[in-house]
């Protein structure tokens, strides 16, 4: 069944389709018992990599989920495909964090196709080191996280945060928290030499300030961490020179590279009833850092 889909003006496209899937893994008995069953959830950038793990994790655990891409349908659709595999219903939205009309009408469609949304991941961020984004200057390069990674992150949680805040104010009985998960880096606070390192430092401390500050704004009805992932072997590390892959594994205490699913464990944990006592808090996912 489609609940909607529209061309708009600019680079925005945005559709969300209902999916039904013959096969539950998880019998409709049971899933009272899953720890988010009933929640409606949002991953964005959940087309790939640490958003498609973190929305595979969250669907096993009883939540419904949007899952956001920006240009690729068809990858979107097969993590869509892989969530209503779980029983789970699921969406596709596309569109273009960097611009603002795509955030407001993407929190708008979003709101609406379940009657709300209980957990908020901004995970999306611009890709900078691999493709055709590699060879770009420092400068364009930082432009682009900034309308991404941090101008969108902060857009969203706040067009979002202050839906959750209200709908929380009209209910009879205090609901379970809802909550909001952004992404940050675990080098960020200490620092790292290069053109990456001062570039993903201000960028993702930029997010970990506002994760905390929106915290103490949004409480105590809504609950906001930030999850500050380190080494993890996404598609860039996957393909990183002998160099990058020796230092990755010498700077974590567990001696390897962090996978897409450690860091969905971690996310799981911060946006269920398990965590309703933790909140404006970062939290590292990096094996324990080893300090050179």
């Amino acid at each position: 069944m489609t609940i909607s889909g529209a061309n708009y003006k600019g680079n925005w496209t945005c559709f969300t389709r209902l999916l039904t899937s013959a096969r539950v893994t998880h019998p409709v008995s049971t899933l009272a018992g899953l720890p988010l069953a009933g929640q409606v959830a949002v991953v964005t950038g959940a087309s790939g990599g640490i958003g498609r793990a973190i929305a595979l994790a969250l669907a096993e655990a009883g939540a419904d989920v949007v899952v956001h891409g920006c240009h690729s349908a068809e990858r979107a659709q097969s993590v869509a495909d892989e969530v209503a595999a779980l029983g789970r219903k699921s969406a596709v939205m596309l569109a273009d964090i960097a611009v603002a009309a795509d955030r407001e009408r993407m929190a708008e469609e979003a709101w609406k196709w379940r009657g709300g949304v209980d957990i908020w991941i901004n995970n999306a961020g611009a890709d900078v080191l691999t493709g055709e984004a590699a060879g770009w200057p420092f400068t364009r390069k930082l432009e682009q996280l900034w309308r991404v990674d941090v101008a969108g992150t902060i857009e969203l949680s706040r067009l979002v945060g202050g839906r959750m805040k209200e709908r929380a104010a009209h209910l009879d009985a205090p609901p379970p928290t809802s909550t909001i998960l952004n992404i940050g880096w675990d080098q960020a606070e200490q620092g790292m030499a290069g053109d990456s390192g001062e570039m993903f430092a201000a960028v993702k401390g930029a997010i970990m300030a506002f994760s905390r500050s929106l915290a103490q704004s949004l409480a105590p009805d809504v609950r906001v961490n930030c999850l500050c992932p380190g080494w993890i072997r996404t598609a860039w590390g996957a393909e990183a020179s002998a160099y990058w892959q020796s230092r990755a594994v010498r700077q974590s205490l567990r001696e390897r590279w962090g996978t897409p699913e450690d860091v969905a464990r971690a996310a799981l944990f911060l946006v269920s009833p398990a965590a309703d006592f933790v909140t404006g808090q970062i939290v590292n996912v990096n094996g324990g850092f080893r300090y050179e």
